[in-house]
Parts: structure tokens; sequence; C-alpha cells
């Protein structure tokens, strides 16, 4: 994970597209900024973080479902739970299952694990939509090469 730039995926380990599932590997940082105030001589993984982190887990999931023709923006967080702290330095899991798609929308449950148990989860709602420039869609290809999406599912 690189939290000041918001890259929260590391590796995608597993992008099964007829199964309509992705898993993730995300690796938080031993040091970042974000642990010097969050909280100070006991950092945490702010929650936020971790919604956006399954927020990021589902979204490469439906931009690869679009073939990289479409982008997911975050619109929507249902009934998230954070049930256990992440400490700094501690792997994580991030997994989302798509449940709906269509309109312009997308719908999936998504959860983060450690050692295979999960501490945090929720439902969430992406805006799917053509990117908004080129410019935008080469960095995300760029992006998703970065992370593992296998090569079958990037169409530059």
């Amino acid at each position: 994970m690189r939290l000041e730039y918001f890259q929260m995926v590391d590796r995608i380990s597993t992008l099964d597209l007829a199964g309509r599932i992705v898993h993730a590997e995300c690796a938080v940082p031993q040091e970042s900024p974000v642990f010097e105030g969050h909280f100070p001589g006991h950092p945490i993984l702010p929650g936020v973080l971790m919604i956006e982190t399954m927020a990021q887990t589902g979204g490469w999931l439906v931009m690869a479902l679009y073939g990289f023709e479409r982008i997911a923006f975050l619109a929507q967080v249902k009934e998230a739970k954070m049930r256990a702290f992440v400490s700094p330095g501690e792997p994580l899991q991030g997994e989302a299952t798509l449940l709906h798609d269509g309109s312009g929308y997308a719908v999936a449950s998504a959860r983060l694990l450690r050692n295979g148990r999960a501490i945090a989860d929720t439902e969430i709602t992406y805006r799917v939509m053509p990117f908004p420039t080129p410019a935008l869609r080469a960095r995300m290809l760029d992006a998703a090469r970065h992370i593992g999406v296998p090569s079958e599912l990037i169409h530059a």
C-alpha cells in the first residue's frame, strides 16, 4: 500500500470474471505519515482507509468486467463494519464479489481479511462510466499491469 497516494491494492491474486470475484493482497506499510496522527503512540489504520481498500478491490473487478473501457467511482458505502484494528506492517487480503451491475451502477460485497479472518466488510455501490480522459485510462491500465491484473483482461 502507498497510503499517501491512495494506492491500497498491491497485487491482484485472483480475478475470476465468470465467478465475479476478486482477491487482492494489501500490505499495510510499516511506516507512513498517516500513523503519526492516527493515533500518536498507538498507530492504527484509519477505518476510512479500510473502506477505501475494499472499494478499490471491488473497483478492479468492475473495471475488468468492462474490459477497462469504463471506470468505477465510489458512490455509496452501506453498513460498513470495522471488526478489528489494523496495525502498521500487517498483511491484509481484500475480497469482493459483484452482486449487481447495470444502468451505470455496480454493487459489490467486499471484505478485508487478516490470516483468513474477516476484519471489515461492507456493500459498495459504484458509478460506472466511461473514463473521463484518455490519460486517466492509460494510467489505470498501467496500474492494472503493475498490480498483476491478467494481461488478457487488459484491452489497451
